[in-house]
């Protein structure tokens, strides 16, 4: 009977896990789609972000909370969805002085390619924490300190989307699904902070 009850514990924290696996790959698509709108990356990865806490909060939620946090999301979260553009254009400028050979352009882009990678990370953070009536602003000063103050955190979302550029190189659909995973390792990396 003792055996019988371990077993079924066993099974149901492995239903439960996979289950939170095939939602993190179906929120993936989810902010694939929303993300379709070019400025509209951050309020997709917020909304899937929240869909995910709430899934893990056993709280329920699904296609129409997504939704509805997307377009909550995007009231101020398109204005820094085309600030992510715009640095990422800065970023390119930088490569390209780094290709024309200018004096100290190797350091420039450096510098420039390390600023981007922190305000991807930092828009990941922002993002993995929002919630409706955030301001956008508050949330992205927040997630800069915190990027900063927590490396390892940073370093695990890095990982993460080296790990989608990867698979969009290797094979190109399995980057839309695995845009949940780095929402899931997004949660995470603040769960683990502010449990910190």
């Amino acid at each position: 009977m003792a055996e019988a009850r371990v077993k079924a514990r066993k099974e149901s924290v492995f239903a439960e896990r996979f289950g939170l696996f095939a939602e993190c790959l179906l929120t993936g698509v989810w902010i694939a789609v929303a993300s379709l709108g070019v400025v509209t990356h951050l309020a997709a990865f917020a909304a899937g972000a929240r869909h995910l806490r709430r899934r893990i909060a056993h709280e329920g939620g699904g296609r129409r909370e997504f939704a509805a946090d997307f377009r909550a999301a995007l009231r101020g979260g398109w204005i820094a969805g085309l600030l992510g553009w715009v640095a990422a254009g800065l970023a390119w400028t930088d490569v390209q002085a780094v290709r024309a050979g200018l004096p100290g352009g190797p350091l420039v882009g450096a510098a420039g390619l390390f600023a981007l990678i922190g305000a991807a990370v930092a828009g990941m953070r922002a993002a993995a924490v929002w919630t409706p009536g955030d301001s956008w602003r508050a949330l992205l000063a927040e997630a800069g300190r915190r990027t900063v103050l927590d490396p390892a955190g940073s370093f695990l979302l890095v990982g993460g989307a080296v790990l989608v550029g990867c698979s969009a190189l290797l094979i190109a659909p399995l980057a839309v699904p695995v845009l949940g995973a780095v929402a899931a390792a997004a949660v995470a990396v603040e769960e683990r902070h502010r449990r910190r």
